[in-house]
C-alpha cells in the first residue's frame, strides 16, 4: 500500500505521520493543517496509520476502561511495557470501536488501525490517537497536554480549567466580548512547556467543540480553576493545593512510573513560577473583569 509521510511541528515538537494515500491528511487530520512543515529530522515519535480489522489483545493486561469525555478508551499493556487502545465514538455518536492504537513503551513508534467506516470515525480515532501518543511520548520532555480554555491578552495566556460542562468555555468568551485585546488560543487542550525556564502555553490541533486550531505561542500569565458562584470572587491557591487541582487536569497515566513521574516533576517546576487562582464566579461580565483585574500580568 501507498503511503504518504508527513511532518508536523506541534508546540515545537516534531512528529511524523504516516497515512495511505487513501486517507490523505487533509480529510482525515484536517486539525494538524497549520502545524505542517517540511522539515524532517529527530521526531517526538511516528504514527502509521491505516483501515483494517481491530486486533484482539487477549496476551495484554486489561488496565481499564475510562471514560473521556464522553467516549469509551481500553487501556491494554505488554509484558515488555507496550500499550494498546480501544477508542470509541462518544455513546451519544453511538460509541462504535473507531480506533485501535499499538505504542511501544515510550510512545516513540506508534500505529493505529482505523476500524471504523466513516470519515467521522476515522477523524475522531485518529485525532485521539495522536492526542494521547502525544502527551505520554512528551512526559518527560517539561510538556504537559492540559484540559483548559486559554486566551491571550497582552502578549500573555491565560489558562481555565474546569470539569466539563462548568463553564471554562463561556469565561473565555467573557474575556474576549469584554476584555480589550483578547483573543482565543485554545479551547480544550492547549500545550504547557517548559523551554529555557519560561513557562509557554501553544495551540494545538485539539480543541474540543471549537474548531480552535491555532499555531501560536505565548508566556504564561497564570491559570485558573472556575467554580460556578453566586458571587465573583477571586483568591491565589497555595502551591499544595494549586498541585492538587492541576493534576487531574493534565493528561497522564498514574500507573505508568515514567509518564506520572515526568507530569508530576513538569507540575511542580511550572508551580514555583507560574501564580495559580481559584475564581468562584457567575456566567457575567462582572466575572471577567474581576479575574482580569486579579490575574494580568502589568507590563
Amino acid at each position: 500500500m501507498s503511503m504518504s509521510i508527513s511532518y508536523f511541528r506541534v508546540a515545537r515538537h516534531l512528529i511524523r505521520i504516516a497515512l495511505p494515500s487513501t486517507l490523505p491528511a487533509a480529510d482525515v487530520i484536517p486539525s494538524f493543517s497549520p502545524f505542517r512543515c517540511e522539515e524532517e529530522g529527530d521526531v517526538l515519535f511516528s504514527m502509521e496509520a491505516a483501515e483494517g480489522v481491530a486486533p484482539e489483545f487477549h496476551a495484554m493486561e486489561e488496565i481499564g476502561q475510562f471514560d473521556c469525555g464522553g467516549a469509551n478508551h481500553g487501556v491494554y499493556r505488554g509484558a515488555d511495557g507496550s500499550y494498546a487502545f480501544e477508542i470509541s465514538l462518544p455513546a451519544c455518536d453511538g460509541g462504535q470501536l473507531s480506533c485501535c492504537m499499538l505504542a511501544s513503551a515510550d510512545f516513540r513508534e506508534c500505529r493505529a488501525v482505523l476500524t471504523g467506516e466513516s470519515l467521522r470515525q476515522h477523524q475522531f480515532g485518529l485525532n485521539n490517537a495522536l492526542m494521547m501518543a502525544f502527551a505520554f511520548a512528551a512526559a518527560e520532555m517539561d510538556t504537559l497536554l492540559v484540559h483548559a480554555s486559554v486566551i491571550r491578552n497582552g502578549g500573555y495566556g491565560y489558562l481555565f480549567t474546569a470539569p466539563s460542562g462548568t463553564g471554562k468555555s463561556t469565561h473565555t468568551h467573557l474575556w474576549y466580548k469584554h476584555i480589550p485585546g483578547s483573543d482565543l488560543m485554545n479551547d480544550d487542550n492547549p500545550i504547557v512547556r517548559i523551554i529555557d525556564g519560561q513557562v509557554l502555553i501553544f495551540g494545538s490541533p485539539w480543541s474540543g467543540k471549537t474548531p480552535c486550531y491555532r499555531n501560536i505561542w505565548a508566556p504564561v500569565g497564570a491559570i485558573t480553576r472556575i467554580e460556578q458562584k453566586p458571587e465573583n470572587t477571586i483568591r491565589r491557591m497555595a502551591p499544595v493545593e494549586a498541585f492538587a487541582m492541576l493534576l487531574p487536569a493534565v493528561s497522564s497515566m498514574k500507573w505508568d512510573a515514567r509518564v506520572y513521574k515526568g507530569i508530576c516533576q513538569c507540575l511542580s517546576r511550572l508551580l514555583a513560577q507560574t501564580p495559580i487562582f481559584l475564581l468562584g464566579c457567575r456566567p457575567d461580565e462582572e466575572a471577567a473583569r474581576v479575574c482580569y483585574q486579579a490575574v494580568r500580568v502589568s507590563n
